[in-house]
């Protein structure tokens, strides 16, 4: 049996990234493209912008900015703060390598347990994912509402059980990660005016729309660089008549929104 293992960052108990996204990030500082990034790691166009719009939301702040005009028409780079990350994690990298080159040294016995490990390793398809501060908690006979405070200084409001919130211990001052399905997002466009009942309006402008078969993947950036994904028909994108750099508002129920603490 040969030990062998992979650095991956986490914040608040969410996968943040591993060695294919810090290099991702890394061939955008060298290419300034998104597109030549992806196909240098082998990575699908979608999927680049996903594991990007992932890291911006985790980290409360761009990691990878636009950059409009030039000679070259515009492109991407990566922020200081991004920059920073890929350099950190290059030397812990170099670290934990050298840890797994002693650790080899004992790996006789560890087959069975390493396999429990793999089984333990879970991950979320959930486009949406956001950290986030409780500011305020108006607590119900069944029902607890609960007010986040995430990038960009906007709030958000979850719906939850007054007994979840007694198990996962939330108060007033706590960090967590929230969740949203994309398909639970409804679209309005710049000028429609509608009076509704949802509590979580976002507005942002229009940076990418990803048409597919039947449904077309539309990404709103928000203020302070977090992003807002939803999922809608083809049809309704027409109608609507989405394009990018438009203003739009994404409209989720606090109920749609999951919190989830640090186990």
């Amino acid at each position: 049996m040969s030990l062998q293992g992979a650095v991956w960052l986490a914040v608040d108990g969410e996968n943040f990234g591993g060695k294919n996204r810090i290099e991702l990030l890394a061939h955008i500082a060298e290419s300034g493209s998104i597109t030549q990034a992806a196909k240098a790691i082998k990575m699908s166009y979608k999927a680049a912008w996903d594991a990007i719009d992932t890291m911006n939301n985790l980290a409360g702040e761009p990691l990878v900015e636009r950059v409009t005009g030039g000679k070259g028409g515009g492109g991407t780079r990566l922020t200081q703060r991004g920059q920073q990350l890929v350099d950190n994690f290059k030397l812990i990298e170099q670290e934990h390598q050298q840890f797994i080159q002693q650790l080899a040294q004992h790996a006789d016995k560890l087959a069975d347990d390493f396999l429990l490990l793999k089984k333990m390793n879970m991950k979320t398809s959930v486009r949406n994912q956001y950290r986030g501060v409780i500011t305020q908690i108006k607590r119900g006979a069944v029902n607890d509402e609960i007010l986040l405070s995430i990038a960009g200084g906007q709030t958000m409001v979850a719906n939850i059980s007054h007994e979840s919130t007694e198990e996962l211990a939330l108060q007033v001052g706590v960090e967590v990660f929230a969740l949203i399905k994309s398909s639970s997002i409804i679209l309005l466009s710049a000028g429609e005016s509608q009076r509704l009942s949802a509590r979580n309006q976002l507005q942002g402008h229009i940076v990418r729309i990803q048409e597919g078969a039947v449904n077309t993947e539309i990404v709103l950036e928000l203020p302070g660089g977090a992003t807002l994904a939803a999922t809608i028909t083809n049809e309704s994108c027409h109608a609507l008549a989405l394009q990018v750099g438009q203003t739009a508002t994404g409209i989720f129920k606090a109920s749609s929104v999951i919190l989830g603490v640090p186990a």
